[in-house]
């Protein structure tokens, strides 16, 4: 693919602090090839704020490679940009055409504070993760491959929650800003394996939990968190999410009848 120069306009969303209002500011990206990603745009408009003195553009990233989320942000609207399964840091210039005018500007949810420009809090995520995210019983060393008792399509589909990077696109791009397809998924993959069977049903009630006291919305299945999130995680993981939680609370109230029943 031939190499063309793009010169674009930004609407960048710039903001000191979760304090501070916020407010646009536009600027020109002159002589962009489109070999360039996304994160390299901004940092040749960053270069170029630095040398009039003025304060750069503040963004996350870390791998560069669509592997951590760290990256995520609005490009016109969309969570990461117009591609498909890309993370910010993914989208090349060549995405977009000569003249064109893009808004920037970070993820938009209770639960995320803005930090600073396009960087937000997600550390929410973490909370949700601490809540259940994890399994307690020794696993002991790595077995050889031929002994796993894992049927093939059971582990297949634990990997598939399991890619979820915790971005964050899905409570950007959903309406009620629910963070139920990032807690589905944490969730299920877990559930889905032996070894996490002994919290199964804790897991399930302390992250949902956690997931609401956050101040993240409810799933009203408008889809769009699937529509937008760079690993393609399934709507799916939100309906076994909802059984694994319709069962933790029917394995806790047979319990406390049981415990009735003997007098505990």
């Amino acid at each position: 693919m031939s190499e063309r120069l793009l010169n674009l306009t930004l609407h960048v969303w710039r903001q000191n602090g979760p304090n501070d209002t916020g407010r646009f500011e536009t600027y020109r990206a002159k002589d962009i090839t489109t070999h360039m990603s996304f994160l390299e745009m901004l940092d040749v408009v960053n270069e170029e704020l630095i040398e009039q003195g003025k304060t750069p553009i503040a963004f996350d990233h870390d791998c560069r490679e669509g592997i951590c989320g760290s990256c995520g942000f609005m490009i016109n609207g969309v969570a990461h940009g117009p591609q498909r399964r890309t993370t910010a840091c993914q989208v090349h210039m060549r995405q977009f055409e000569d003249g064109d005018e893009l808004w920037v500007e970070p993820w938009r949810a209770h639960g995320f504070p803005i930090v600073k420009d396009l960087i937000v809090d997600r550390s929410a995520f973490d909370r949700i993760i601490q809540a259940g995210g994890y399994i307690s019983i020794r696993t002991g060393s790595a077995p050889e491959a031929n002994e796993i008792s894992i049927p093939k399509h059971t582990a297949d589909k634990a990997m598939d929650a399991a890619e979820c990077i915790g971005c964050g696109a899905c409570v950007a791009a959903c309406p009620n800003a629910s963070a139920s397809l990032f807690t589905a998924a944490k969730i299920s993959h877990l559930a889905l394996l032996p070894q996490g069977q002994a919290e199964r049903q804790d897991r399930a009630r302390r992250m949902v939990a956690q997931m609401d006291a956050e101040g993240f919305g409810n799933c009203t299945n408008h889809g769009e968190c699937e529509a937008v999130c760079p690993k393609g995680i399934s709507l799916d993981w939100i309906a076994r999410m909802n059984r694994e939680l319709v069962r933790a609370a029917f394995k806790s109230d047979a319990s406390v009848e049981s415990s009735a029943a003997k007098g505990v």
